[in-house]
Parts: structure tokens; sequence; C-alpha cells
């Protein structure tokens, strides 16, 4: 009789990478352009004062890039992390495979495409949760514009919540050690 069994298939993949890549890369030239702003040169003072501006946060530039870096960043990162998995493979190697799907590189390549389209809706919400800081700084009024505060908070709560799904996660497998039952772990 064939057993059953599940692969791991997660919605954010790449966890808060994205956000950190995205942001390293936005900050990169503004941090450049800040080295030009005494510049005895107009046309070249000018232009760094105009990246500065544009990529400082500010405007409504700066969350659509931001948000669209973060989206590439989670697709890109996952298929990087994905492919090492090598499922296709490893499932062969085990004697296993996926109903309906020839063993190895048609598994993997399967696979892949589940996991690109599961990864969709959790990049969608990964850049709305790392821009909607700059956004509520958009219409907050200007004594309540503290998007670093925001920044934290939202960064802080996808944290917070993958150490919470962690713990849970040990905890669950601690006792499923100790031989606890199923049904009281539930």
């Amino acid at each position: 009789m064939p057993v059953k069994s599940t692969v791991p298939l997660m919605v954010n993949m790449a966890g808060m990478i994205p956000i950190i890549f995205a942001q390293s890369i936005m900050t990169f030239p503004t941090i450049l352009a800040s080295f030009f702003n005494n510049s005895e040169i107009t046309w070249l003072r000018n232009f760094a004062v105009t990246i500065q501006t544009t990529l400082s946060g500010e405007g409504v530039l700066y969350p659509i890039l931001f948000f669209l870096m973060v989206v590439l960043f989670t697709f890109f990162y996952t298929d990087i992390l994905f492919a090492q998995q090598n499922y296709g493979d490893n499932l062969k190697k085990q004697g296993a495979q996926v109903p309906g799907i020839a063993r190895g590189g048609p598994t993997q390549r399967y696979l892949t495409k589940v996991q690109r389209r599961i990864t969709l809706p959790g990049a969608l919400f990964l850049g709305i949760v790392a821009a909607l800081p700059f956004f509520l700084g958009l219409f907050l009024p200007a004594g309540l514009q503290q998007t670093q505060v925001f920044l934290v908070s939202s960064s802080g709560l996808l944290i917070v919540v993958g150490v919470v799904r962690d713990t849970f996660q040990n905890i669950e497998s601690d006792l499923k050690l100790h031989g606890y039952d199923d049904r009281l772990i539930s």
C-alpha cells in the first residue's frame, strides 16, 4: 500500500530577504548622490539632489519602486531556494512521485510552476506590507508622518509572526517526539 506524504511548499519561502535586498538597492543611489551635493558642477549637483529627493521615500515613486522590487526579489529568491531543494531528483531517489507527473525533471518543473503560483499572493502581500508605511506617510497629516515608525512596525510584525509560527512548530514536533497524541496537540 502506498504511503501518502506532502511536499512543503510555502507562500513566502523568502521571508524578509526581499525587503532587505530592495531597501539596500533603493538606498545605494541616495548614498552615492550625497557625495555630489556640494559639487561645483551645477548639473551634477542638480542631478544628485534630484536623485536624493526622488528616492528619499517622500514622493510617490519610491513606494511604487519599492513594492515592485520586493515582489521581484521574492520571486527571484524563492526560485533560487526552490531550485536548491531539487525536489524532482530527491523524490525520484526515494521512489516517490507526484501522481500523474513523471519522475525527475518533469516533477521538478511541475513543482516549480506550482511554487511560483503559490508565491504570487505571498509576494504581493509582502510588497504591500513593505510599501504600506510609505503610502500611509503620503496620506497622513504632517504631524503623524512617522514613516520610519510604520516601517519598523510592519517589518517587525512579519518577524514576530514568523517567530511565533516557528515556535508553535517546534513545540508541536517536541510533543510528537515525546509521544503525545495528535488529537491533544491540535
